[in-house]
């Protein structure tokens, strides 16, 4: 309700004055940025599927008149990297097996996705620190000492967006260049809230730990990490055991780990947290397709 009274506030002052117009583009920015849960606890991917990209277009079109609105450039941010990964790199992934053709697109799609949404947090990482992301870039491990508590978000979703681009363009070398930045962005955050959000940046450790040891890489880490993200989300994420058993235990050729770990993941009630059941129904469609394709992923010993 509060935002369809902000929307009618912007149509009706609309021909105002600029800044009784910002001001009203203000409350809206300010409403979208607190919608709190409206997508995430969903129980229907379909019907979210279909809504985001309306509201991600809104989202948009309102940093055209208030460009430096934090709360807005995260939640857009946020929003690119999401729907690109439950909705474009997951069909993706899913249809591999039978129409490669269209997932090397839908794959394509994903990355402009990621770094449209990487786009936004980068903006706000500049609104905080001007000439950061320059820094992130020439030395990461000395770029991010400024930052506090309430940049735990900023730094998660800059980083979710930036690893996931370079995850699916692991073929791009100016992209991979990248990976310590994102490192420095996610250690930074543990470092000030390691269990911010029920664990999620210890889940997001697993697929940086989890690429090969060339690119600094390290099964074990991505052990640790994803018992740690266990243990704060009490167990109620099946995030973490898909991403292990995807990227650690098909790796390793550990099959019986594999089916273990995904059939732990389908074990989990999505109402039993609310607030995130549309990541764990996508989760579980992940968990689902992957252990249908367990005989392909692992060779058989005789």
């Amino acid at each position: 309700m509060r935002l369809w009274i902000a929307l009618l506030a912007v149509a009706a002052l609309a021909t105002s004055g600029c800044s009784i117009k910002r001001m009203a583009v203000n409350t809206v920015a300010n409403t979208l940025s607190e919608s709190g849960d409206t997508f995430s606890s969903d129980n229907d991917p379909d019907l979210v599927r279909d809504a985001v990209p309306f509201a991600l277009k809104l989202y948009e079109s309102l940093l055209q008149s208030v460009p430096d609105h934090r709360g807005l450039l995260l939640s857009t941010c946020s929003g690119f990297t999401q729907y690109a990964y439950a909705f474009v790199q997951t069909e993706a992934d899913i249809i591999e097996p039978t129409d490669y053709t269209e997932a090397l697109r839908l794959r394509d799609r994903a990355l402009k996705l990621y770094l449209r949404g990487r786009t936004y947090c980068l903006r706000a990482l500049e609104g905080r620190r001007r000439g950061v992301v320059g820094r992130l870039q020439l030395d990461p491990a000395n770029a991010l000492g400024w930052a506090k508590d309430d940049d735990v978000p900023l730094l998660y979703w800059t980083g979710a967006s930036w690893g996931a681009a370079i995850s699916v363009g692991q073929d791009k070398p100016e992209l991979v260049a990248d990976l310590p930045a994102v490192r420095a962005l996610l250690e930074r955050a543990l470092a000030l809230d390691e269990d911010y959000d029920r664990g999620a940046l210890h889940a997001l450790m697993i697929s940086l730990e989890a690429l090969p040891v060339t690119m600094g890489g390290s099964p074990e880490r991505a052990r640790k990490h994803f018992e740690r993200a266990v243990e704060l989300s009490g167990g109620t994420d099946p995030g973490p055991y898909v991403t292990l058993a995807s990227s650690v235990s098909v790796p390793a050729q550990n099959r019986a780990e594999f089916v273990r770990l995904l059939e732990q993941a389908l074990a989990i009630d999505p109402e039993q947290h609310p607030s995130t059941q549309l990541a764990t129904l996508v989760a579980q469609k992940r968990a689902r397709h992957l252990l249908s394709r367990v005989d392909d992923l692992f060779v058989a010993l005789d």
